[in-house]
């Protein structure tokens, strides 16, 4: 096999990985029923789908300047997407959307038929 062709296979791996990982993680997100656990999710999948994405990218193309771009973007989505996730849970968390627990919501029910 020639070098071209085996970078092409392992490229092409890496980015099925990557959009398998992503789906994989879209169907975990809607799976979950609080808040914050699909924000982490969200968060998870968005960060690692799209750095194995762009890296099979960056094999694919070799090492050029649009490599470099990508790099660049890598870069920033690993330092902007915890940063982004994290400021949307804390807005949430100040604006006043807690956890409930279930027992608590079970309590308040028994409570209210009681009375």
């Amino acid at each position: 096999m020639e070098a071209e062709t085996i970078q092409l296979l392992i490229s092409n791996i890496i980015i099925g990985a990557g959009i398998l990982f992503m789906i994989i993680g879209v169907f975990g997100v809607f799976k979950l029923k609080i808040f914050y656990s699909r924000i982490l999710v969200a968060s998870k999948v968005d960060t690692v789908g799209m750095l194995t994405i762009l890296a099979g990218f960056i094999i694919r193309n070799g090492f050029s300047f649009f490599s470099g771009k990508l790099f660049l973007i890598i870069i920033i989505m690993l330092s902007l997407n915890p940063l982004v996730s994290h400021i949307m849970a804390r807005s949430a968390y100040l604006s006043g959307f807690y956890i409930e627990n279930e027992n608590e919501e079970k309590e308040q029910e028994e409570q209210n038929i009681v009375n």
